[in-house]
């Protein structure tokens, strides 16, 4: 999407914050929706650690004191409560779930929403949650490959047999399969081994380690260059990026976002639960703040929306 075309706006939902009660949830979604939002963004994490029994535990990072509803089950939810807003992840830990059963959950999800769903990857950071789910957090980069591999395939087409070095699946499918038979699969992670993934196999690219500058166009210029040389259109390839409205005001949120669409930005979402590099959180944290937050950088950028 060019810059020209206009930006696809999102809002994270903001759990750890207000809680996932269905009301809340609900509400909050529905709001989105009716102010004009294009996607709810969901992060993920499985299990959280227990920071009494850790002193040394990076008090950036999340813990089990964070609410993370599981995004599959939220985004179903979702769907019954909206009729045009989109749902993404960003990002689901893919290789700490088993990957058949991450394509079916993914296609019933694309289904049941009508084809809403935009699917954030990526591998994490916290082998806690690998050895919990008895999965290997030593090979994830290489083991995710194939799982991609495997999603695809089991989108594309109703029996598939592939064996590979970690699946083997004998002449067998899912049911149903998406509505397009793929799913617009975005990656997180700022590696140069993950913009190589992106070339090869993305929709599209999360990018939130980069403020605005030099450093971000220069990343976002190499993923060009791997685009192409691995014989793909560079336009075919979004890149998304978070902003907040804790610093700044309605002038600089538009300013902020009309700069990241000259820099090749298609797609921003509204996070102010996130508070590491150069993201801010918002200080107070009830439902009402979020909601009038959420509505402020909403009527800021409007204008400008695809």
């Amino acid at each position: 999407m060019a810059a020209s075309d206009g930006i696809q706006f999102g809002v994270t939902l903001p759990l750890i914050d207000v809680g996932g009660d269905p009301d809340t949830v609900r509400r909050f979604a529905q709001t989105a929706e009716y102010l004009g939002y294009h996607h709810l963004m969901a992060p993920e994490h499985v299990l959280g650690v227990n920071v009494a029994s850790r002193p040394d535990w990076d008090p950036g990072r999340n813990t089990s004191a964070d609410l993370f509803h599981d995004p599959f089950v939220l985004f179903g939810f979702l769907s019954g409560c909206t009729t045009r807003i989109g749902f993404s992840t960003q990002v689901m830990i893919l290789p700490q779930r088993q990957t058949a059963l991450v394509a079916k959950q993914a296609a019933s999800l694309d289904v049941l929403s009508g084809g809403r769903f935009r699917f954030g990857i990526g591998i994490g950071w916290n082998p806690v949650e690998y050895d919990a789910l008895n999965e290997d957090f030593t090979n994830r980069g290489k083991r995710s490959e194939e799982q991609i591999e495997v999603m695809r395939a089991l989108w594309a087409d109703p029996h598939v047999t592939f064996k590979g070095r970690w699946h083997n699946i004998d002449d067998a499918g899912i049911n149903p399969l998406p509505l397009g038979r793929n799913i617009p699969l975005w990656f997180g992670g700022h590696q140069d081994v993950t913009l190589k993934r992106i070339a090869k196999w993305g929709d599209g690219w999360i990018m939130l380690a980069h403020p605005m500058g030099d450093v971000a166009n220069a990343e976002f210029a190499k993923l060009k260059r791997y685009t192409e040389d691995a014989g793909r259109d560079p336009s075919d390839i979004g890149i998304e990026v978070w902003m907040s409205t804790a610093e700044g005001g309605p002038d600089d949120w538009k300013r902020t976002a009309e700069a990241w669409a000259e820099a090749g930005v298609t797609h921003v979402t509204c996070n102010n639960v996130y508070g590491r590099n150069q993201n801010k959180r918002i200080a107070d944290k009830s439902m009402d703040a979020h909601l009038r937050a959420m509505e402020a950088y909403w009527r800021a950028v409007e204008d400008i929306a695809a």
